[in-house]
């Protein structure tokens, strides 16, 4: 029987559910000895992230994981895989974007241009702060500044907890800086630089399985998962702006 498994985290974190459902059933399998957590997103919506973060960091308790960016392991993805036991990233990749972002259009000049106005009953000070009608007040800013500060600052902690970092040097590895591989090892976010199979050998190494038997997913699962794969590159190509082309 297969005793290591592989978890992909591709494409965009908006929802938490599957990975954390494939997570939960390896911890509770004794057959699977170890795990590669595979991964290939720009980041998402923070709760998911965090999600998936804490749940690889349980996991750990019990079997070794080893974090592979295969592309792109930024803002959100990073934060998912900062309690593996070790971090490898291809030579290729893109890693760090350790940062909040929160962001509205502000379309009262074109509701205007087209004559659309809007009727509000409201109550609290700050019931409209992110609206897109029309400019945000100073108060109104300040009060997503904070939101965003304080969830800046949780995702700081963990990693320098999780990295044995220096919070006080967090302008060197955080403040949304965006590293290739080398420099993200330079940095303290990843452990080494290497491919795939370096990876899939390091599990091995840490789960001390003398006869390593990978996983394999049905059909259908495998088909699944090479669709979303394909979706997302082709989302990828359209809206993540920054790519290196060979």
């Amino acid at each position: 029987p297969a005793n290591l498994q592989e978890i992909q985290l591709v494409g965009p974190i908006m929802n938490a559910d599957a990975i954390l459902k494939e997570i939960e059933e390896v911890q509770k399998d004794p057959k699977i000895k170890g795990v590669l957590l595979n991964i290939n997103s720009p980041g998402g919506a923070v709760p998911p992230s965090v999600e998936i973060s804490y749940a690889i960091k349980a996991l750990k308790e019990h079997k070794p994981v080893v974090a592979y960016a295969s592309g792109i392991m930024a803002s959100g993805s990073y934060y998912a895989s900062i309690y593996a036991n070790t971090i490898i990233a291809n030579p290729g990749s893109i890693v760090g974007s350790i940062g909040v972002i929160m962001e509205s259009a502000n379309m009262e000049e074109l509701m205007n241009t087209i004559g659309v106005k809007t009727q509000i009953v409201k109550e609290g000070t700050y019931k409209e702060a992110g609206t897109p009608t029309r400019e945000w007040t100073p108060e109104e800013r300040a009060e997503l500044e904070r939101l965003t500060k304080d969830t800046y600052d949780l995702f700081v902690k963990d990693v320098a907890e999780a990295r044995g970092l220096e919070i006080k040097d967090s302008k060197s590895y955080a403040d949304a800086h965006i590293f290739s591989a080398k420099r993200a090892k330079d940095a303290g976010l990843i452990d080494s630089v290497g491919v795939k199979s370096q990876a899939k050998a390091e599990v091995e190494k840490l789960a001390k399985v003398t006869d390593p038997l990978w996983k394999e997913k049905d059909k259908l699962e495998s088909f699944m998962e090479q669709f979303a794969n394909k979706s997302w590159m082709h989302l990828q190509n359209y809206f993540y702006g920054l790519k290196a082309s060979l």
